[in-house]
């Protein structure tokens, strides 16, 4: 007899068949699958397989039996294999998981192996049952009671599965509470039909008033790719396929290391359906994240007609992705910069290569012969060192070694590991604290400590530390970094996924504190411009990912965390606050936000009307344009602080608002309103600007400044991100300065000059009170502005003198100025005095007295009273230190009105003036000739005020013509500066040609004493005033 043979086969003899047929009748129409084990002779298989056929018992039909697994003996074990169209049953899989996929398997001789076909179904579920009833089988398996409620269900649950073709195995695995929850597993060795089996499961459910929740496998089949797969392996093709059309289409699954994801089509995956019973997974790089169990899966529903029946039935298949996977290396050497203190120190140094753990058994090696090993296993961390001996007196200044990790299909990837030596006459930067001795120009790195990323310190040349640099992140934030640069692949669908980024982002920075360093604020911000790049072409429809993507948006602009934002990004060209702004702004743009929002550093507010008007933080933005959609307007707080202001000359002065529309560009025309963050000076000229993203920097490109009537307008043709700059200084007007010095001068040279006269012709000239009191007030206007100037002069650059000398030199310019205007009230009232009152006659003392009070004493006191009530003269209230002049508020208001109305109103009296005695010398045209002497006198004081009268006033109508007009407003504005500065930095040239030059008296006089003759007694015009000022 040849070697023994064990044979599993689906066959019955008729012995048997009788004898088992009377029991295994579960219902009428009822189906079983009995399995006998026969032992027999090799040679006698084909005579018992063709015995074994189709027969009838009873009304019962027995199918002919089938052989399903055949095992041979050998010394101390046996060999088995499955028959063509058969597999190893689920649960032999699972407690030998090295056969499954494998025809033939080698077990111990007691081992219980077992195929089924192909088409075995395996199902498992759980059945939740409502009342009482079955309270029972939640007792303890030993009481009586629940063996009776156990069994009475399972043979409910019996007699209508077992009517399934196939019909093989079917227990209660276990209860438990939950209502009463029953779990269950049945095994169909045959096809199944997916609609049968939830028919069947809808009668138990209706039957008893309960839920079902089960899964098939078997029904539906994976194909995988050849295993292992090779670490970043493209075009690697998962098939799905069923026999039956389930009615439905397929959704794919995976579980990996980092959790559970669908499967949808992304940047790696590719999801492709041709048929209900045929779907595809295509990965273009396998990579880490694609090794693990896939999962097609097929979801029904039973339609129960009776309250408390639910089915739900889900087909799956699932099959794990075998990897060979390559490592991501870190590599360390300790120390870190070996020290060779003598030429004859011998030092030992480790090399370190770090790797996450993996499940690839990576056969480890390092060149030159060194043996390594596997020195620590922290968490996700291995650790392979190797050690090196340098022996300092033949060692270079750098020596390597290699890591080498080979992967079973025999990739490898590699890791140089280098000792930076420092040699005896090295430079180093000594150790410190944390900070190991590092060499000249190198940089050392230490792991971060309870956080993502490593901390760097430079050691220059010289071999000094510089500051740390820290790129430590937090776990959180790392993790939602990680989970949004995968969430394009295809792990999961993308817009759950953004979700769930943007859910965990918002409570990762809820706290500013928590996040207030340049890397965690650089990695918040990388989070959403990854996002902003992964959902361009595909929107943002969910409001909650809307809502959630916005709060953590405003949380990234608190105010607390400005300095982290200032910090320059070296591993980019753009600005954080750049990136962000333009991430953000994209966002916004291709998100469903159908609700204001108004956070609290972030508002955005929403507009489908024909002429769109927005208002975030107070900033209104008004949008026109044709066709139809939304305007979306969002406002920054804090943002303009962070953006990189380029021009150096200008300063933000505004929020950055932002705005988008779906609408088209034609006839695009947006007007913008912003409260400016500081008020704007008189005569700074604004800019409105928007961001251009090629250039990195604001640019006035199609926008245009509302002007000094309308400071914070701005009218743009374009869409982006707007904001207002505001000069650093005033407007300047071109060759001011040289005209105000060029006529300073002139006035300065002038007014001594004409001081020179007065004294020279003095005696020549005053021979009358009334030439007396005109030259004096000559002599007095000439000394007050000659000192104004001289002041005017010695503060035309307030900015390199002291604070103290600018207050002195806005007094002695308020007291001079006034006085001089004084001093011509003083001629003016005389004038008027003489002219009403011809006969009266007044002495040369009083007129002098009168004129010295008036002249000097009534602007002391206004420039006294305005310099106490001015806070003691403080800055900014009585003088300006930018001009070293009084100040200008607005109308009516500041010191600058103490000047100009005393000025006004002398000005009027001295108009009053001359019309009155230019009337009274018309009436005395006809009088005696005993008065032509006053009249001749008369005229020469009225002269000299029609003559002083536009020579003073007028410089200062234009003056403050300039005081309520802006340098920004125009080529008017210019040109009444350059009149104002014409005729008021030339007064004292006016004077000197007017009344100096201008008078035929003086003239003479000083013609006379230039010829060395002797002077006539007087005039004849001053003889006649004599006579008649005597005859009076």
């Amino acid at each position: 007899m040849g070697p023994s043979t064990i044979l599993y086969s689906r066959m019955w003899t008729f012995l048997f068949l009788y004898i088992l047929g009377i029991n295994f009748c579960q219902a009428d129409n009822s189906t079983q699958m009995l399995y006998a084990k026969l032992i027999i002779d090799k040679s006698a298989i084909a005579n018992i397989t063709s015995i074994l056929k189709n027969f009838t018992c009873n009304n019962t039909v027995v199918a002919a039996p089938v052989m399903t697994t055949v095992c041979t003996n050998g010394t101390g074990s046996k060999e088995c294999e499955c028959k063509l169209h058969h597999r190893w049953n689920d649960t032999f899989c699972q407690s030998n998981p090295k056969c499954c996929g494998n025809a033939t398997c080698t077990l111990d001789k007691s081992a219980d192996a077992k195929c089924v076909l192909n088409t075995t179904v395996t199902i498992t579920g759980s059945l939740r049952l409502q009342g009482s009833t079955y309270t029972d089988c939640l007792e303890d398996i030993t009481n009586p009671k629940y063996a009776k409620c156990s069994d009475g269900l399972l043979t409910k649950m019996k007699t209508v599965y077992s009517t399934m073709w196939g019909f093989d195995f079917l227990n209660i695995t276990r209860f438990r509470i939950g209502s009463i929850i029953a779990d269950f597993k049945i095994i169909i060795a045959s096809s199944i039909d997916s609609q049968a089996l939830i028919s069947n499961s809808v009668k138990i459910g209706q039957s008893l008033s309960a839920s079902l929740n089960m899964e098939t496998s078997g029904l539906v089949n994976l194909k995988m790719p050849p295993m292992p797969v090779p670490y970043g392996a493209t075009n690697q093709v998962i098939r799905c396929t069923t026999k039956e059309d389930l009615k439905i289409y397929p959704q794919w699954s995976i579980i990996n290391s980092k959790g559970q994801y669908d499967i949808t089509t992304g940047t790696v995956s590719t999801v492709h359906t041709s048929s209900r019973t045929n779907s595809t997974v295509n990965l273009s790089n396998v990579t880490e994240l694609w090794n693990g169990q896939f999962s097609c899966i097929y979801h029904q529903t039973g339609n129960c007609t009776t309250s408390g029946c639910t089915v739900n039935m889900l087909h799956k298949a699932s099959a794990q992705l075998d990897v060979a996977l390559l490592p991501n290396i870190d590599v360390f050497t300790e120390p870190s910069f070996p020290r060779c203190k003598t030429e004859n120190d011998i030092l030992q140094a480790k090399a370190k290569c770090e790797i996450s753990n993996s499940t690839e058994p990576y056969n480890v090696t390092w060149d030159g012969g060194l043996k390594g090993q596997l020195e620590t296993q922290s968490g996700n961390i291995l650790v392979y060192t190797t050690s090196k001996i340098i022996i300092c007196a033949h060692s270079t200044s750098v020596d390597t070694t290699v890591c080498t990790f080979t992967n079973r299909l025999g990739n490898v990837r590699q890791a140089t590991v280098r000792f930076n030596i420092i040699s005896v006459n090295d430079k180093y930067c000594p150790a410190e604290g944390d900070w190991e001795a590092t060499k000249a120009t190198f940089t050392a790195v230490l792991k971060c400590k309870n956080s993502a990323g490593q901390r760097t310190r430079k050691c220059d040349l010289e071999g000094i530390w510089r500051k740390e640099e820290s790129k430590c992140v937090n776990f959180d934030l790392n993790n939602i970094l990680q989970n949004a640069m995968i969430s394009g692949t295809g792990l999961g669908a993308l817009e759950k996924n953004a979700e769930s980024i943007f859910f965990s982002l918002t409570n990762a920075t809820q706290n500013p504190q928590t996040i207030n360093t340049f890397p965690n604020l650089n990695a918040s911000v990388q989070v959403i411009s990854t996002m902003s790049n992964i959902l361009t072409n595909h929107g943002v429809n969910d409001t909650t990912t809307s809502n959630n993507f916005l709060a953590s948006s405003s949380n990234l602009l608190d105010g607390s965390l400005g300095n982290s934002w200032n910090k320059p990004n070296p591993e980019s060209n753009k600005s954080l606050a750049e990136k962000y702004l333009q991430s953000v702004e994209n966002l916004i743009a291709i998100s469903n936000i159908s609700n204001d929002s108004n956070l609290t550093n972030l508002h955005v507010q929403t507009c489908s009307e024909d002429k769109c008007t927005n208002t975030v933080f107070n900033a209104t933005v008004t949008v026109k344009s044709s066709g139809n959609g939304i305007v979306k307007t969002a406002g920054f707080k804090y943002l303009q602080d962070y953006l990189p202001n380029t021009t150096h000359t200008f300063n933000i002065n505004s929020i950055v608002v932002s705005t988008t529309t779906q609408r088209g560009k034609e006839n695009l025309e947006i007007t913008l309103k912003f409260p400016l963050l500081t008020e704007r000076p008189r005569h700074v000229e604004l800019q409105c600007v928007s961001w251009n993203y090629n250039q990195s920097k604001w640019t006035d490109e199609g926008c245009k400044w509302g002007g000094a009537s309308n400071p914070d307008e701005c009218t743009c043709n374009h869409l982006t991100s707007f904001a207002i700059l505001m000069s650093r200084y005033p407007t300047e007007i071109p060759y001011m300065t040289e005209i105000t010095y060029a006529g300073l001068s002139a006035s300065v040279l002038s007014l001594v000059i004409s001081l020179l006269i007065e004294l020279i012709v003095w005696s020549k000239v005053v021979k009358t009170n009334t030439l007396h009191v005109r030259h004096t007030a000559h002599v007095n206007i000439s000394l007050c502005l000659l000192v104004a100037d001289c002041c005017f002069l010695a503060s035309s650059q307030p900015e390199i003198i002291s604070e103290i000398w600018c207050r002195i030199a806005a007094l002695l310019k308020h007291f001079c100025y006034l006085a001089m205007f004084f001093w011509m009230l003083s001629l003016s009232t005389m004038l008027l005095h003489q002219a009403v009152f011809l006969f009266h006659k007044v002495g040369k003392k009083t007129y002098l007295r009168f004129s010295l009070i008036l002249g000097y004493v009534c602007p002391f006191l206004i420039v006294f009273i305005t310099f106490l009530t001015n806070n003691g003269g403080a800055p900014g209230t009585y003088f300006c230190l930018e001009t070293c002049w009084l100040v200008y508020s607005g109308l009516l208001k500041g010191t600058i009105y103490t000047f100009i109305l005393p000025v006004g109103i002398i000005v009027f009296i001295n108009l009053f003036a001359m019309i009155v005695v230019i009337m009274k010398l018309l009436e005395h045209r006809s009088t005696e000739k005993s008065h032509e002497k006053e009249i001749q006198a008369a005229k020469t004081v009225l002269r000299s005020v029609i003559l002083l009268t536009p020579i003073f006033g007028l410089p200062w109508i234009f003056g403050f013509a300039t005081f309520s007009l802006d340098l920004t407003a125009g080529p008017v504005t210019l040109a009444v500066n350059y009149a104002f500065v014409v005729l008021n930095a030339f007064q004292g040239l006016f004077i000197l040609l007017t009344t100096c030059l201008g008078d035929r008296m003086t003239r003479e006089a000083l013609l006379n004493s230039f010829r060395k003759k002797a002077p006539p007694t007087i005039s004849e015009s001053s003889t006649k005033l004599e006579t008649t000022t005597k005859k009076s």
